[in-house]
């Protein structure tokens, strides 16, 4: 499994918060039912994290009218050795 985090961003509204809290919330995904929103510091985002086995299985927790604008990013931790290798090479291992 991957870990990736999405940020699925709205409109700078009353209205536009409300919308996209309820489309989350009407999926009855548990993903979606446990977003983070930033809202309350006026940044209109919902951010997840998640464990999937592939960006395109992130991209389909997303409700089909939010996905254009957000936006998934892999996530890793890097190990002592792999900090290692790349102090040596350069480059760290995918």
């Amino acid at each position: 499994m991957e870990t990736y985090l999405i940020e699925v961003p709205h409109e700078a509204t009353e209205a536009a918060c409300a919308n996209a809290v309820r489309i989350f919330l009407e999926t009855g995904s548990h993903f979606l039912a446990n977003a983070d929103w930033g809202c309350e510091d006026d940044e209109h985002k919902a951010w997840l994290l998640v464990d999937v086995d592939n960006r395109q299985q992130a991209l389909h927790i997303i409700p089909p009218g939010l996905r254009a604008n957000a936006r998934i990013v892999k996530l890793r931790k890097f190990t002592r050795e792999d900090i290692k290798e790349y102090l040596e090479t350069g480059y760290i291992k995918p």
